[in-house]
């Protein structure tokens, strides 16, 4: 072969090689067919590794009855036990028929700013959300009713249930409707409902939420419950995290005892009969000296009293003018006033009953029937109380030389100066005069004391 025939063969084979080289490789297993998957949800590959570890613990607390301040230092404290404890969510069992438009907005504030996952849950059957729960529930991460509760009616109202008169009624009323949109608004819930819950106090059963977009699902329990929003993906600060509760460990947190008095005492009505009992068994002991038992009740009933409105929103010209009432009828029992002092402090201490509460952030308010049977009863009691004063004040003295007057005594001889006699009169003898002709055993009648001597008339 020729040295050109050599060079071709070098060319030719040097081609072949390259274009083996440059080839692409025949199709073979993708990544994903060989068995190794890619995560690409980060926080769904965390939630799966929490359930594959046991799905944690779930913390669990029960609110029964009015939300009030105790209700919301139990749920703050109920948050910061999950966080601390590193739990997955912490679960509200909640039966609410309202209260405190402070409180409400203190929890609202707490949910939307948890670290935690808040599940608000409307239980049991036959419990409802009522009033300020409508927020309450409306603002968890989740929102689940039980078969045969409902949710609604969450126009503001006094304590008492009535209408709020007046501008402070539009006031509070627009308010709460921008609350109510501000939360729905934030966790994608039914914005025209909530603003209607406000304003026209719709209530709707836990069915119709579900379909209205109020609440999330219906389940019959808390196992259910758990089961079913297990994956569901919520927000958390501004970040995606998602539920991993099914098997989750239940851990029921209890109320403090602190939390337990206070929510006991935290009604207006019963802090404003404290106040009475604490105020009426003080002045019955500085009255009374030495009786004891109502000034030690008064004493402990009032400091009852006090611990309540702390945490009470109060009118200090309310309570001022409760104070002056009692001091106008307290006077009107020492002092000749004919009334003036009993009528003012009766009118002084029924307005400031209803001022009591009267803030510009309180919807509550002290009974009106409460009231009026406190102001009788305290003017009832004041006016006895004056009627046994002056009756004891025209009563004939019984003691002293007062009390002889009216007593009758016995002449046991007559003395040398004209018309002075020894009179034998309550065991005792005592110089007497008298313009009366008398002898020795007749009866004499003390008419009068003229210094240290008496002066006596005859009688038959």
């Amino acid at each position: 072969m020729t040295r050109r025939g050599w060079l071709s063969a070098v060319l030719f084979a040097l081609g072949a090689a390259s274009i083996v080289v440059a080839a692409p490789a025949p199709p073979g297993p993708t990544p994903a067919a060989s068995g190794v998957k890619e995560a690409s949800d980060p926080t769904a590959s965390e939630a799966e590794a929490r359930r594959r570890n046991g799905g944690g613990k779930v913390v669990m607390l029960v609110i029964d009855g009015g939300i009030n301040p105790a209700t919301a230092d139990y749920l703050h404290e109920g948050v910061e036990f999950a966080r601390a404890s590193n739990a997955e969510a912490v679960l509200v069992q909640m039966d609410t028929p309202g209260g405190l438009l402070d409180s409400t907005k203190s929890i609202v504030k707490e949910i939307l700013g948890s670290p935690v996952p808040v599940i608000i849950y409307v239980a049991p059957s036959g419990a409802g959300a009522i009033s300020a729960g409508v927020f309450v529930t409306m603002a968890g991460h989740v929102a689940a009713m039980a078969p045969g509760t409902n949710i609604g009616a969450a126009h503001p109202v006094s304590g008492q249930g009535e209408d709020i008169g007046g501008d402070m009624r539009e006031k509070v009323e627009n308010f709460a409707a921008s609350l109510s949109r501000t939360i729905a608004q934030q966790r994608g819930r039914n914005v025209e409902w909530a603003e209607k819950a406000v304003r026209e106090s719709v209530s709707i059963t836990e069915s119709e939420a579900v379909e209205l977009n109020v609440v999330d699902l219906v389940a019959r329990d808390v196992g259910e419950l758990l089961r079913e929003i297990d994956g569901r993906e919520v927000d958390i600060e501004g970040r995606s995290h998602v539920l991993a509760t099914a098997g989750a460990v239940i851990e029921q947190h209890e109320m403090s005892l602190r939390q337990k008095f206070l929510n006991i005492v935290a009604n207006p009505n019963l802090a404003y009969l404290l106040m009475m009992a604490g105020i009426l068994g003080l002045y019955v002991e500085f009255s009374h000296p030495g009786l004891l038992f109502p000034g030690v009740t008064g004493a402990i009933c009032l400091l009852l009293a006090l611990s309540a409105l702390q945490v009470l929103p109060i009118n200090y010209a309310g309570l001022a003018l409760i104070g002056l009432g009692i001091i106008l009828l307290v006077g009107e029992v020492f002092l000749p006033s004919f009334g003036v002092l009993g009528i003012g402090g009766i009118v002084s201490f029924i307005i400031g009953s209803v001022l009591l509460f009267d803030t510009p952030d309180s919807t509550i308010s002290v009974d009106p029937a409460i009231i009026a049977a406190a102001a009788i009863s305290l003017g009832g009691f004041t006016l006895i109380v004056m009627f046994l004063v002056v009756r004891t004040q025209r009563r004939r003295s019984v003691v002293g030389m007062e009390g002889m007057v009216g007593q009758v005594g016995q002449v046991r001889r007559r003395l040398a100066d004209r018309g002075l006699v020894k009179v034998f009169i309550h065991g005792e003898y005592w110089d007497a005069a008298t313009d009366d002709p008398v002898e020795v055993g007749d009866s004499v009648e003390v008419v009068r004391f003229e210094g240290s001597r008496m002066r006596v008339r005859r009688v038959s």
